[in-house]
């Protein structure tokens, strides 16, 4: 996107896909984008990743689901969706309606579910890329059980490969003793591009009660305190892969993006922030093209990669 005014560049290159910017609202924490769309111009931003999507609807998580911690939240919403069939003919073809690039979330509890829900959406018009969710700490199957151990994250990406024809974008967890290794086997199962990284295993204890302040015992850890540790590892996949990485982790401040883009990152999700400030991601990318100009800055590949070490 090239401001007439400014002469600011801010298109960035995410594998095969050509984004408009590089802010991407992140999945369960933007609905189906729809949702957002009477506060954002849904047009303006880089992207949309849905809520994960299931082969049958989810429920989710018991209640209460989110608590607020120093810094952040934790969350344990579990998933819930309508289902990949009940997004096809519901929520797609009103996302259709909308230039920006709309990629899927997918999640399932054995790599063949994760299969269906893709053969499902390759049917559908309207998509530009997959995001597989292998990380999700908050389901007592798939999730982590997949992102934590590189011969299960292989077999999933690899099975996934064969019948996905649109980019496949893998969402790698943060919740792993050695992030490089899992990235070079989800790079070497195909992936086009890794998400790094969703969100960390943690808890909250109510003293009143002695129980836990969610439905379930732990959830997920978002938010500004996770920033420092999740730019290292976007650093870290980005030195161990050849394919793009996309940042994601207590992005609230243009200097937060800027940073990502800093380490390696071709683009960066946006989550939390978006439960703050509903217009988060348009407030972010307003704010991008004021502080290149400021900092003279006229394309995005001036401060990707650009960490002096």
């Amino acid at each position: 996107m090239v401001s007439p005014a400014t002469s600011v560049d801010l298109s960035v290159s995410v594998g095969a896909l050509k984004l408009t910017n590089p802010i991407i609202a992140a999945s369960g924490t933007f609905g189906y984008g729809l949702e957002f769309s009477h506060l954002v111009d849904l047009n303006r931003l880089g992207g949309i990743v849905v809520k994960g999507l299931s082969i049958e609807a989810m429920d989710g998580a018991p209640a209460p689901r989110m608590c607020e911690t120093a810094g952040g939240m934790l969350n344990a919403v579990g998933l819930q969706n309508v289902g990949v069939r009940a997004f096809v003919a519901e929520k797609l073809p009103k996302l259709r309606a909308y230039r920006t690039a709309v990629v899927a979330n997918v999640f399932g509890r054995t790599v063949q579910e994760y299969v269906q829900v893709i053969e499902v959406l390759e049917g559908a018009e309207g998509l530009a890329a997959y995001e597989l969710n292998i990380s999700c700490p908050n389901v007592s199957k798939g999730g982590t059980h997949f992102g934590s151990d590189p011969r299960l994250t292989s077999e999933v990406v690899e099975a996934v490969r064969k019948v996905a024809k649109r980019p496949l974008w893998v969402k790698l967890s943060p919740n792993v003793t050695d992030i490089a290794t899992i990235a070079r086997s989800v790079e070497g199962a195909g992936a086009d591009v890794l998400t790094v990284a969703n969100t960390y295993i943690a808890m909250s204890v109510d003293l009143e009660t002695r129980k836990s302040r969610l439905g379930n015992l732990t959830g997920g850890l978002s938010g500004p305190a996770i920033k420092p540790i999740t730019l290292r590892l976007v650093y870290e996949t980005c030195q161990a892969v050849k394919i793009p990485v996309i940042g994601l982790g207590g992005i609230e401040k243009v200097e937060d993006v800027a940073e990502y883009l800093v380490v390696g990152a071709a683009a960066v999700q946006v989550g939390t922030a978006s439960f703050v400030d509903p217009r988060a991601t348009f407030r972010l990318l307003e704010g991008l093209e004021r502080w290149c100009i400021h900092n003279n800055i006229s394309t995005m590949n001036e401060l990707r990669g650009s960490l002096r070490e």
